[in-house]
């Protein structure tokens, strides 16, 4: 009974789900020694999906499904927001990130071994090798960050050269608010992996994420099913 009810669910499962690649990009403080310049901004998280699989190639401003990113410190006395200390999260589209003025770039080395994900020193370059500017226009946000990563294991997190508002024009440099220095073992910090996305395909296009608790609600039905008709069998 079990083996039929497996056999039927996996064969439901076959018929009606999808999968498709896309990139990870993850890092944070704890992956880097901090030096702080100016202020004190020792914690930083950013998490970007991106809507496409894994593979070599230059991205500049590629397609993103998600931006999400928080940046924290205390401020030294004198910067253009003077508030004394800052907690930026952001969670966007990556519609909404390209739309408020943010970038980002970078080129996957041809000879880069996926399997494990990408580290920094497969990323191609002699200088800087990845970007990610978080800048915003008018929004009343002194803080969006730049971020910066070079070949040598060195990097940077600053404020980028961001427009809180326009109207008065207030503009502020990078830096101007935090410079924060990073260093970093290019061969062992790993900025890139790829995810699977799951989904329900009804071969007409369109459809959903299924999770693993549909999932599992398919294959009891399946085994049920079984049950019941083995049942009914057996009466006969």
């Amino acid at each position: 009974m079990f083996r039929s009810a497996l056999t039927l669910v996996i064969g439901s499962i076959a018929c009606t789900l999808a999968s498709a690649q896309t990139m990870t990009l993850s890092t944070s403080s704890s992956d880097y020694q901090i030096t702080n310049i100016f202020s004190d901004v020792d914690f930083f998280t950013i998490t970007i999906e991106i809507d496409a699989p894994l593979a070599a190639g230059v991205y500049i401003n590629p397609q993103l499904i998600s931006v999400d990113y928080q940046v924290t410190g205390d401020l030294q006395a004198g910067t253009p927001s003077e508030f004394p200390s800052f907690d930026l999260l952001r969670s966007m589209t990556g519609a909404e990130f390209y739309a408020q003025g943010s970038s980002l770039s970078f080129e996957i080395a041809e000879t880069a071994v996926l399997s494990d994900g990408v580290q920094v020193a497969e990323l191609v370059g002699n200088e800087i090798v990845f970007t990610f500017n978080a800048r915003e226009v008018d929004n009343k946000r002194f803080h969006p960050a730049l971020f910066e990563l070079n070949a040598n294991g060195r990097g940077r997190i600053q404020n980028s050269n961001n427009v809180p508002t326009q109207n008065p024009l207030v503009e502020v440099a990078f830096g101007a608010e935090y410079i924060t220095d990073l260093t970093f073992d290019a061969g062992n910090t790993t900025l890139l992996t790829e995810t699977v996305v799951v989904s329900v395909s009804n071969g007409g296009g369109g459809g959903g994420a299924l999770s693993p608790w549909s999932i599992s609600m398919l294959m009891l039905t399946a085994v049920y099913t079984a049950a019941r008709r083995r049942h009914k069998r057996s009466k006969t």
